[in-house]
């Protein structure tokens, strides 16, 4: 067998072997599901993803984390994880995306994290992130953070045969947004507001028929795009981000990173290249994941798990016994 070839099957079997990390931060997370305690949820969920983690053949480095060493003691950006006896692998964690709407019982928090190849995903700061996404099957470049929206929404539904008035654009509630917000509603499209969770909003623009979001627009968290960037890359679509600092001191973070050139547009692909390993489970019922449920002896966890060099998608419900040592970790 080639080396080429025990990679291929390293990760073959990594894909679902990451499940497991995802469960364990969504179990950890859902424990304290509508309790309002925003940050015990996410240390739960750091701890329990961290841990298995660590169970994984890889010698992993975190480049998307909970942020420096300094401010974060686990899957700070630049900490080694993994048994350190595998491939060389960055990694892009999100243990609790939408902390709020966990901590309110809402809908769409989940548990993310992306494995690729050393050297091939972004190491973006924890700076806010212009963004634009859209699902697969467009020529390329169709739409372009450069187009203003009337442009975009305008290209899209000529190329999807529609009306822009057809068009469904998922943007955060922010009141950064308000000017975009006016301009989308200028142009008769309809607007799907959403609280949190944008890694959730621009997977959802893949299954457009299915989901009703048709392009993913707006300012998010730096970090959360390239989760999202991973993902398309595994099911297509395209994206763009650009670093987006809303202070000096975001500027000096994406400086700290020898991240200067803040009008550089990246290509999903800069910021997810080579192999990517995508997983997320539903800590809360979404429109992607249905969350963590808990009845008696048994825990159930809906899980979905993507491959770039494959396209394989799989989802999965799993069954875990309560009693078990998996179950019994994030207790």
């Amino acid at each position: 067998m080639s080396d080429h070839d025990a990679k291929t099957v390293l990760h073959r079997a990594l894909s679902i072997e990451v499940a497991r990390v995802t469960e364990s931060a969504a179990i950890a997370a859902a424990r304290l599901r509508g309790r309002g305690t925003e940050k015990e949820a996410d240390r739960a969920a750091v701890d329990a993803m961290r841990r298995e983690l660590n169970k994984l053949a890889i010698n992993g480095r975190v480049v998307i984390g909970e942020g420096e060493r300094d401010e974060a003691p686990m899957l700070f950006i630049g900490e080694e994880v993994g048994t350190r006896s595998g491939p060389d692998v960055d990694i892009a964690v999100d243990p609790l995306e939408g902390t709020t709407l966990c901590a309110k019982a809402m809908p769409n928090a989940l548990a993310v994290v992306a494995l690729a190849e050393g050297g091939t995903l972004l190491n973006a700061p924890d700076i806010y992130m212009d963004k634009i996404a859209i699902g697969p099957g467009y020529e390329s470049g169709l739409v372009d953070l450069d187009f203003g929206p009337r442009e975009n929404l305008a290209r899209l539904a000529e190329a999807k045969g529609v009306t822009i008035a057809d068009l469904t654009v998922c943007i955060l509630d922010r009141s950064r947004h308000a000017k975009l917000i006016d301009a989308v509603r200028e142009t008769g499209a309809a607007i799907r507001l959403i609280g949190d969770g944008d890694i959730a909003g621009v997977i959802e623009t893949v299954e457009a028929e299915e989901t009703g979001i048709d392009i993913y627009m707006g300012i998010g968290g730096a970090p959360e795009g390239v989760l999202a960037a991973s993902a398309l890359r595994c099911i297509g679509g395209q994206m763009q981000g650009r670093l987006t600092p809303l202070s000096e001191d975001e500027r000096k973070r994406a400086a700290a990173m020898g991240l200067t050139d803040l009008s550089r547009k990246y290509s999903m692909e800069e910021m997810a290249g080579g192999d990517v390993i995508f997983a997320a489970t539903g800590v809360t019922d979404g429109s992607l994941l249905s969350g963590v449920r808990f009845s008696g002896e048994w825990l159930e966890t809906h899980t979905v798990i993507m491959r770039a060099a494959t396209k394989t998608v799989r989802w999965l419900k799993t069954r875990h016994n309560t009693a078990s040592k998996f179950a019994q970790a994030e207790i």
